[in-house]
């Protein structure tokens, strides 16, 4: 199969990329390469090669999943090009192929050959999209999970591990051993304090199989804090065909994405960058304002929409965000409740910000689904929504809107809509969640009183109670009303 499609007209066809992709080096060695990435960092870079820089700074992507086997297959047939797809609201397409990859190795096939490529000290920069669950953490107790078979086995072997710790650790190793400096490990994934978070993690498992070695990685390698923002839906098959039949590109795995970005990144690399500022990035000395603004107002918004937009009968995020009683919802958790527990944001009016973000969300060509924003919302909603909810009881805030969205997921937890058809809940917990769910009307504050998700949230009175009521209107009258009250409330 070749990449571009056998057809004699091609001007429909975004242009090549116009930089010699032979004289690509890799200086980037990514994990977890999937669509965000492809539609975000290597975005970037590819916007830095059109300029005739960076040429030395291309990407090695890495898989260590086994489902990654389908994006090794999937660029190896088309020499790792592919084809970015910007989706304007007004249905305008925007493609670009983008080839600042250009190599994909996947870990079980080679592994010495991935850790040949950490240990080069051409490679300078290890970036990280491998979701919040890749990172290993216990729940229970927030620390690295070290009983987890695969970094046990990792822990007792250099040849062939089958972890992203196990595989970064060993190729920091040899670089050591080697006089080379160490590389960056920098984390592009949506969770606060990434950088942080990285550190914590392959500290953890560098000091669990060498001391020495960990005491050096703490001294030498650099873990910056990011923030990153791109809408990405999962490709479709008429994403495919919408890429052939529009642009005479037969492409395995394009890319479809709103036009807005941004990566707002801290200036911190142990052996220097690309030039990042120079196409759009912001570099910045404190992430975490920004990073804040993201997670409580665009992802926790996310979440608002996603329970009741889904019990409403809404199936796609435009849908829901067309929804009046629903965009009401977003402005006012917004403006009085999110709003409130953000400090300044340099260079950011909020108000535009917020207002960007109900544009993004009502998106009619994005068509990102419900069910993929209400997955994993065990994850999410500790991370985005609780911390919102923690800080207006500290400061005397209101949580009426964060305690109805807290019980809209509940509902939906349930796994059965308004009109008794079932809902696929997809969460890591979900065997326990259920269950807590299901508890109502026995124990209205069951599922609140999950403490390794809530903490103590159930024990706080006015939450508590706000939470119950949203939840008695949710089963008694249904969404519509739950919102209705809500929305009557100042």
């Amino acid at each position: 199969m070749t990449f571009f499609a056998d057809q004699t007209d091609h001007t429909a066809s975004p242009a090549a990329p116009n930089y010699d992709r032979s004289a690509l080096t890799t200086g980037i060695v990514h994990f977890g390469l999937g669509n965000f990435h492809r539609a975000h960092q290597a975005m970037y870079l590819d916007r830095l090669m059109e300029r005739g820089e960076a040429l030395d700074w291309a990407i090695c992507g890495v898989g260590v999943m086994p489902a990654d086997v389908r994006m090794r297959d999937a660029l190896a047939a088309q020499n790792n090009l592919y084809t970015l797809v910007l989706k304007h609201a007004d249905g305008t397409l925007e493609p670009r192929v983008i080839g600042s990859i250009h190599q994909y190795l996947y870990a079980p096939d080679d592994p010495e050959k991935v850790l040949a490529t950490l240990a080069n000290p051409a490679t300078r920069i290890v970036e990280l999209t491998v979701t919040e669950g890749g990172y290993n953490i216990d729940r229970a107790t927030g620390e690295f999970d070290l009983t987890n078979p695969d970094i046990v086995h990792d822990l007792g072997t250099v040849e062939h591990p089958l972890t992203v710790f196990g595989l970064v650790v060993e190729g920091l190793r040899r670089r050591r051993d080697a006089g080379v400096e160490p590389f960056t490990i920098m984390s592009c994934d949506n969770i606060q304090g990434n950088g942080h978070v990285a550190r914590q993690t392959f500290g953890a498992f560098a000091e669990a199989k060498d001391p020495e070695l960990a005491s050096w990685i703490t001294t030498h390698v650099s873990f910056p804090n990011s923030m990153v923002d791109r809408i990405t839906p999962v490709t479709t098959e008429a994403d495919r065909s919408l890429v052939t039949e529009r642009f005479a590109i037969n492409d395995q795995w394009p890319v479809m994405a709103e036009p807005f970005v941004q990566w707002v990144l801290e200036d911190d690399f142990t052996l220097g960058r690309p030039a990042y500022e120079e196409v759009g990035v912001q570099m910045v000395s404190d992430v975490e304002p920004y990073e804040l603004m993201k997670l409580r107002l665009l992802n926790a918004s996310h979440q608002a929409m996603a329970y009741f937009g889904y019990l409403l009968g809404h199936r796609y995020a435009h849908e829901a965000a067309t929804d009046p009683f629903i965009v009401e919802l977003l402005r006012r958790y917004m403006d009085d409740e999110a709003t409130p527990t953000l400090s300044p944001v340099p260079g950011i009016d909020l108000a535009v910000y917020k207002a960007t973000l109900l544009e993004r969300f009502a998106n009619p060509e994005i068509r990102d689904t419900l069910a993929r924003l209400c997955q994993d919302s065990s994850d999410r909603i500790p991370k985005w929504l609780i911390p919102v909810v923690r800080s207006n009881i500290d400061n005397g805030g209101q949580t009426l809107l964060s305690a109805a969205i807290i019980a809209s997921w509940a509902r939906y937890a349930e796994g059965v809509d308004e009109l008794g058809e079932p809902i696929d809940v997809v969460d890591p917990l979900a065997s326990s969640l259920i269950p807590l769910a299901n508890t109502y009307p026995q124990n209205p504050l069951g599922f609140l009183q999950n403490e390794r998700v809530f903490g103590d949230l159930a024990s706080h009175p006015v939450v508590a109670g706000q939470y119950a009521e949203a939840l008695r209107v949710l089963h008694e009258q249904g969404a519509q009303a739950a919102l209705t009250q809500q929305l009557e409330h100042r």
